[in-house]
């Protein structure tokens, strides 16, 4: 491996790399716009400028040729570098802002050059405050600005599709998005349209933005130029909290952070995670936030009637001892952590049921082979690692219609709703459901209705569709805080000590409900087992050392990347039958 000194330091690289990436990976700050690893380099920003030299060689002897002192002598190429551009070789001395004034200096210029025109408009930017361009400028930039003229005018507040709006005249001409719809997305939507300073990205003539990965480029934007359409101007990003977490509208499980303000999800962006969706998010990730806020329970219910948590786990405890356990068909499901859905096997196995079925939720032509899939729930390959069959409608409905059901047990998921059987079938039958919104079509025949906490409110594992276990953190508060979400919620949380008596604090965004790993042990308690653990930190680990399916997959190993779970224990998907 190259080795290189940057700064008169010695560092060890990787070979083929650019200068650039070599630095950053180094924890050395280097100043750029226009360069993501990812994408080609068109070293177009000029931010990034390097002194670059290479140690003097004898044509001779092929020696490096050395000082007075015993060190190499090094001849410095006679114009600044583009570090982005720059492939590393071994013995390369660099010298960045750090060591060098005219290095410091062309980058302080450089930022006066791209400021020139750029409208100083920060206070109403949906950018500020975590904006590339406005950091670098208190860093490395100057302290004014020399030029005293009119600045040029560009297309403002220009709908580029559904998702994405354009400010023309906060763009520098980085080109990363262009790069990312040629390069990544290959939608090709996007191009640079006029000359000089007068440039902006915009869609060929006829064209609309409305790719399904479109909102990656408001990610990569070192400006404000693009932004959401629907979350422009709603919140600053000092207002909200950040959690890293992962995606719950596909099988994919893509790395995201969810962005919460008084307790709402507000925005949703892309997390890095190589091994799984690399620096990108689909657009219906970004999107799919509303249903974490809207038609959100307000306590459980018995027979329809608001009700306590006690009342309600008592009443579901009677009905699962009021008849065998071969009457009782337990849905689990795959919008549910692992954990809840371990939780309910050992609940089924305890009373004599058969082991959980789960309802699969396929739209068939939906994935690309990307980062969207055909399977629309986050938690399918744990259902079937745990031993959980499909269900088909059929099966259900027969077993309804012969009368085999005297209680359905339903973990966070809508037979109703999903068209598995109609409310009709449901007469007659017991029903306890665990349920995340009001809406759940369902609810009309629950005796016992338990709200339960989502994924943005709970702690647990997901495991997408290559086998990947990936942990969920809370990012918002509910009302059954315990233990253990208190010390997974992020300690910067502005709303983590509201009271009713301010302003900025809505108490009634606090959800009343609870994750599956309280309330299942609180019903099989009542029944005679006793599922006591200290929360899913160790519901995981028995499920690591005690199922091949789940092996390495502790908390600890996880980590905020997740694992990969080995491949050979990996059931085929498979239907539940008569």
């Amino acid at each position: 491996m190259p080795k290189i000194t940057i700064d008169n330091r010695i560092v060890e690289v990787e070979d083929g790399d650019t200068l650039l990436q070599s630095c950053l990976d180094e924890d050395l700050e280097i100043p750029h716009f226009c360069y993501h690893p990812a994408m080609s380099a068109p070293a177009n920003c000029r931010q990034c400028l390097v002194e670059v030299g290479m140690p003097r060689v004898d044509r001779e002897t092929r020696e490096r040729v050395l000082d007075e002192d015993g060190n190499p002598v090094i001849d410095f190429m006679p114009k600044l570098q583009t570090s982005c551009s720059m492939k590393v070789a071994d013995g390369m001395v660099v010298r960045s802002h750090r060591t060098s004034e005219l290095v410091k200096r062309a980058q302080k210029d450089n930022l006066e050059f791209l400021l020139i025109n750029h409208p100083l408009d920060c206070p109403i930017c949906d950018q500020a405050g975590h904006c590339p361009l406005q950091n670098q400028t208190y860093k490395y930039g100057p302290e004014g600005s020399r030029f005293e003229f009119r600045k040029v005018m560009k297309p403002k507040n220009i709908e580029l599709g559904p998702r994405v709006v354009l400010d023309g005249e906060r763009c520098i001409n980085c080109t990363r998005c262009t790069r990312f719809t040629q390069e990544i997305s290959g939608s090709h939507q996007l191009t640079i349209i006029e000359r000089g300073v007068r440039n902006y990205p915009m869609t060929p003539p006829g064209v609309v933005f409305d790719e399904p990965y479109s909102m990656n480029v408001i990610d990569i934007c070192p400006v404000g130029a693009l932004t959401s359409k629907d979350h422009r101007f709603k919140a600053r990003i000092w207002e909200m909290s950040q959690t890293p977490s992962i995606s719950t509208t596909n099988a994919k499980g893509s790395n995201c952070v969810y962005h919460v303000k008084d307790n709402l999800v507000m925005n949703v962006t892309a997390r890095t995670n190589m091994d799984v969706n690399e620096f990108w998010l689909a657009d219906e990730d970004r999107l799919d936030y509303r249903k974490f806020n809207e038609n959100r329970p307000e306590g459980p219910a018995i027979g329809g009637q608001a009700a306590d948590w006690d009342a309600a786990y008592a009443e579901a405890a009677r009905l699962l001892q009021s008849t065998s356990g071969q009457r009782v068909f337990f849905l689990g499901s795959a919008l549910s952590t692992t954990e809840d859905n371990y939780l309910l096997a050992r609940l089924a196995e305890h009373l004599g049921a058969d082991a959980p079925a789960y309802i699969p939720h396929i739209e068939a032509g939906h994935g690309d082979n990307w980062l969207r899939t055909d399977d629309r729930a986050p938690n399918t390959q744990g259902c079937e690692r745990l031993g959980f069959s499909a269900l088909d409608a059929e099966v259900l409905k027969s077993r309804l219609a012969g009368g085999d059901i005297d209680v359905l047990y339903v973990m966070e998921d809508d037979p109703v709703g999903e068209g598995l059987c109609e409310l009709a079938d449901l007469e007659g039958v017991k029903v306890i459901v665990h349920h995340h919104h009001t809406t759940n079509e369902t609810l009309p025949a629950a005796a016992v209705a338990i709200p339960a906490a989502m994924a943005v409110e709970t702690v647990g594992t997901f495991v997408n569709c290559d086998g990947h276990a990936q942990r969920l953190r809370p990012a918002k508060a509910i009302k059954g805080v315990n233990r253990t979400l208190a010390m997974e919620v992020g300690k910067s949380r502005a709303d983590l000590h509201g009271t009713p008596f301010d302003r900025w604090y809505t108490e009634s965004n606090m959800v009343d409900c609870e994750p599956g790993w309280v309330s299942i042990p609180a019903i099989a308690e009542r029944v005679g087992l006793s599922l006591s653990y200290k929360g899913p930190r160790a519901i995981m680990a028995e499920l690591s050392e005690d199922n091949p399916a789940f092996t390495g997959a502790t908390y600890d190993a996880m980590g905020e990347s997740g694992v990969r779970l080995d491949v050979t224990h990996q059931p085929d998907t498979h239907t539940q039958t008569a």
